[in-house]
């Protein structure tokens, strides 16, 4: 069998179909010198073979085996060791991007012992404990197949008890320490198992995990919806742990390097001070717009947009990017070619024209059928009267009406006698995905 395991300095970005969008494009980056945590991608021919045979191919196990002790070698720590616990993600990436329908875990490798290592290093009790929390929560969701609103609940009541307007950052390490307990009996008795303290257990769980969300009922919708073959299968990847949640200097982002509702240039995208992961797509705080990073870390600013200046010329396109800044330190935890309006497309695509990006020919490519149909889409009359009753920021382009509801099951079910439904939600996640689809419009 062909090599199953890659580092990411061995790959580039047109081994999508190998490494996935994500592993080929962090690949891509480290190629290009950018500052990307090390790391090693587990090709899609493994997810293709385990589907197959619900099995992991024997030589994926050497040679997960072989990178990882690559990886503890060039970081100067093993995986989940007590006093310097080397962490690790592992990511979900197909070919073609699939936001939020497939599965990732963070912060592999903390355990009862290594999260006190872990506190002692960074000298900060509160930031081990909340990583370990959400270790926890991800795995306990995403592999142990405990109900996720279960360990919300328990999060929300502890932050009631600090106040009504209490936020996550309002915890301290005492309460973070009683709220791993809390989750570590709620994996005890919805799983019926203990949740496990071996750091290679807790990877090759998450992995196994990762293939098998290809297949989980929302991705498989997902991949209907936007007609994606069923047969591609995803990688996984595997990279050293970078933390945005360990101090005020920290945080994470998401960035665009043009603004993907209007194609204007400029600086487009949020961050979230002292956050990990989807933090700053999950709501639980209100981000800063990425202009204000600027006042709150120039260097890392700087540095941002210098690289998102790099990243659209390399791939002559706007381009989508995921970025954690660790104690004033910028890592590149994600790129990709970003998905935009109708409008912006085209505007796009004249402005690449125009910096002798792309020719004619290429631009005219760059604009879809279904992108043409967006324009077509309904809207309100600009100059009509009507009262405004509350404004917020649009996600896609069109304006929709429908009777209100409150979860998916219900717009689904509307939806199917005829009811134009619009969906509001506190939040969406991956799981409101038929409701999503049923909806004439959605607001959070």
């Amino acid at each position: 069998m062909s090599k199953l395991v890659y580092d990411f300095a061995e790959g580039h970005k047109d081994l999508k179909d190998l490494l996935g969008g994500k592993g080929a494009n962090l690949a891509e980056m480290t190629r290009m010198g950018l500052p990307v945590p090390p790391g090693f991608i587990i090709t899609t021919d493994a997810c293709k073979v385990y589907l197959a045979s619900g099995t992991q191919p024997a030589e994926m196990e050497a040679e997960v085996s072989e990178h990882l002790v690559a990886l503890e070698t060039a970081m100067g720590k093993t995986l989940g060791q007590s006093d310097d616990p080397l962490l690790v993600s592992v990511r979900s990436g197909a070919k073609f991007s699939m936001p939020g329908m497939m599965d990732t875990v963070l912060n592999i490798g903390l355990n009862d012992e290594s999260v006190l290592g872990l506190a002692k290093q960074a000298n900060n009790e509160r930031f081990a404990f909340d990583s370990y929390r959400r270790l926890i929560q991800m795995f306990g969701k995403t592999v142990m197949g405990v109900e996720g609103e279960l360990f919300e609940d328990a999060l929300d009541h502890l932050k009631h008890g600090k106040g009504p307007a209490a936020t996550d950052l309002d915890l301290d390490a005492d309460d973070l320490h009683a709220l791993v307990e809390t989750y570590k009996e709620i994996v005890r008795e919805h799983a019926g198992r203990e949740f496990p303290q071996q750091p290679r257990e807790q990877m090759d769980l998450a992995v196994r995990a990762v293939f098998d969300s290809w297949n989980a009922d929302r991705a498989v919708l997902y991949r209907r919806q936007e007609r994606i073959p069923s047969d591609l299968g995803t990688a996984v990847n595997i990279c050293s742990m970078v933390f945005g949640n360990v101090s005020s200097d920290s945080g994470t982002g998401v960035a665009f390097t043009r603004d993907p509702a209007s194609g204007a240039k400029g600086v487009y995208g949020d961050y979230l001070q002292n956050a990990q992961g989807e933090d700053v797509v999950a709501g639980i705080r209100n981000t800063l717009s990425l202009a204000d990073l600027e006042g709150l870390d120039k260097k890392s600013y700087d540095e941002l947009m210098a690289i998102m200046g790099q990243l659209e010329e390399h791939y002559r396109d706007l381009c989508d990017i995921e970025f954690t800044i660790e104690r004033g330190k910028l890592w590149m935890l994600q790129t990709r070619v970003g998905k935009r309006t109708a409008g912006a497309a085209f505007r796009i695509a004249t402005q690449l024209i125009d910096e002798g990006l792309i020719d004619e020919a290429e631009a005219l490519q760059r604009v879809t059928g279904a992108q043409l149909a967006q324009l077509m889409f309904p809207a309100f009359e600009e100059n009509a009267t009507r009262e405004r009753l509350a404004t917020g920021m649009n996600a896609s382009p069109g304006a929709a009406v429908g009777k209100v509801v409150f979860d998916s099951y219900t717009a689904v079910k509307w939806s199917r006698s005829g009811e134009k439904v619009i969906l509001v939600r506190r939040e969406t996640n991956p799981d409101d995905l038929n409701g999503m689809i049923a909806a004439e419009g959605i607001l959070t």
